[in-house]
């Protein structure tokens, strides 16, 4: 079984999986983590997201054109995006996602949260990837320099993505 995740000698596939490799991450991920929580929570919890390519092609731009107000030298190396793993509320807490239109079906769903990320050094030296928002003039995540961040609903978060389930699963390979 192949299962190099690297290419050295191409940077722009550097990180590329084999579907071997693809498939046997997803099979584990499905036969461990996902039995636990259905098995948990007594639910059929969403196994994969899908975005389409001009909502993420945006968000990127928005991200380019953001950072470029915090820092106009910043490059396309300082930044990125941090996907940090989430899940919806139960139906009887849905009102919490009245200002975000996602469909109830999803909820106690796992989801994915995408924060634009910029490099920054930190006061030991460190080059580090800290979360930013520009819209609310929290640069960096505040948590790291002991400043507890306001709570807003400026942030430049993304998540409106499919999710399956509830989604027809016949499209996926994996």
């Amino acid at each position: 079984m192949n299962t190099e995740s690297t290419n050295e000698k191409d940077q722009q596939r550097s990180g590329a999986m084999s579907n071997t490799l693809i498939k046997a991450l997803i099979d584990n991920y499905r036969q461990n983590h996902l039995t636990a929580i259905n098995d948990a929570l007594g639910i059929e919890d969403a196994h994969s997201i899908w975005f389409d390519l001009p909502k993420l092609k945006s968000f990127i731009a928005l991200i380019e054109k953001e950072a470029s107000k915090i820092n106009p030298e910043c490059t396309e190396e300082d930044l990125g995006i941090r996907f940090y793993y989430a899940a919806y509320p139960k139906v009887e807490n849905w009102d919490i996602m009245e200002s975000h239109p996602v469909p109830q079906e999803y909820s106690e769903r796992h989801t994915l949260v995408m924060i634009p990320t910029l490099k920054k050094e930190s006061e030991e030296g460190e080059k580090l990837d800290y979360d930013f928002n520009s819209l609310t003039q929290q640069n960096l995540a505040l948590s790291a320099r002991g400043v507890a961040p306001k709570d807003d609903d400026g942030d430049m978060g993304e998540n409106q993505g499919t999710l399956t389930p509830p989604g027809n699963p016949k499209t996926q390979k994996y």
